[in-house]
């Protein structure tokens, strides 16, 4: 009974701390036509504190949503283009020699802003894609014998272009896993594509955006999103979803045993409840349940799930093996 009582206020509690949620999407839709999932997917990974990686092709306002997005906080926004020839230095900065004081001072490079758009992430060398996947590990940055922490909050969406391979560079699974969640984006409808033309006749931008909240409520935000309740019954489900992709004979999966190379991480089973969380937040819940776990289930693992090469010869896709998992594991 006292528990039942907790959650109650605890709901209430959370219902009243997500209401700017409503205010932040007012503002985006401003700007941004359509693509409610990408917009719901970033604030997700503002309020988990994890970091996006959105595949799509060029166009589909993915620097334009993360633009957005930081307007309506009041955040700083940084966007860094990859390139061949970037250098770890251009992301992360550097010393410049200063002869006027005869001495060495620390230019800090893009990588120190609340959000940071990393456009075509496979278009970079490994190093330079090391640099930036290690201050989003450990969320801070190292300029000769200094250390910098990044502010937060910090969320670095990703973006790279499905059809192009030609002068790219794959990010290794092992540094992909770093990423909380990848989101695919496709096009939009038909009527989003008109009101999308008549906006840009119009000159709607992003100047047109008022910033409607600061960066300490998404702090506090995260805060509340780790109280968020989940039942023991949910994490037996988190748990059975990971590890049916690790061991899919013990879960009565036998005939896709052979498909996948190797599963998911202990990351993705963290990534799963917290994000699980975050969704239940942003639908103004106290509490998770089954649906929120499926529904975000699909981004926190199609790149943490390896395949086979069968796999790849019979085109079965990290999604037809989320697909098979989730239709088999029993939901609680």
């Amino acid at each position: 009974m006292q528990e039942s009582i907790d959650i109650e206020a605890l709901n209430q509690q959370i219902y009243l701390e997500s209401a700017f949620l409503e205010e932040l999407n007012a503002e985006a839709s401003k700007v941004i036509v359509g693509q409610e999932q990408m917009m719901e997917r970033l604030l997700l990974g503002l309020l988990a504190g994890g970091h996006v990686l959105l595949e799509g092709l060029p166009g589909l306002a993915k620097t334009l949503a993360i633009n957005t997005l930081s307007k309506a906080i009041n955040a700083d926004f940084s966007r860094i283009q990859f390139t061949p020839d970037l250098l770890p230095a251009d992301i992360i900065g550097t010393m410049i020699y200063n002869p006027s004081q005869n001495e060495f001072t620390v230019k800090k490079g893009p990588i120190f802003a609340n959000f940071v758009l990393a456009d075509e992430i496979n278009r970079a060398p490994a190093k330079v894609q090391s640099a930036l996947l290690e201050a989003m590990q450990e969320r801070q940055v190292t300029i000769g014998n200094d250390t910098f922490p990044l502010q937060e909050p910090f969320l670095v969406l990703a973006t790279q272009n499905p059809i192009e391979q030609e002068g790219t560079y794959t990010l290794p699974e092992a540094q992909v896993d770093r990423f909380m969640l990848k989101v695919k984006i496709s096009y939009p409808n038909k009527e989003e594509e008109r009101e999308i033309i008549r906006r840009n006749m119009r000159g709607t931008s992003v100047e047109q955006v008022r910033a409607v909240i600061e960066p300490a409520t998404i702090i506090k935000a995260r805060k509340t999103v780790r109280k968020v309740y989940m039942d023991e019954k949910i994490e037996r489900y988190i748990l059975d979803i990971v590890f049916a992709t690790r061991a899919p004979q013990d879960y009565g999966l036998a005939d896709i045993a052979p498909l996948i190379n190797y599963g998911g991480s202990p990351r993705a089973s963290i990534n799963l409840a917290l994000a699980s969380k975050a969704y239940a937040f942003i639908k103004r819940r106290g509490y998770v349940i089954p649906e929120d776990v499926r529904n975000i289930c699909h981004d926190v693992l199609r790149h943490r799930i390896g395949l086979t090469y069968e796999a790849e010869a019979e085109n079965i896709t990290q999604e037809d093996i989320i697909n098979r998992v989730l239709n088999t594991i029993e939901v609680p």
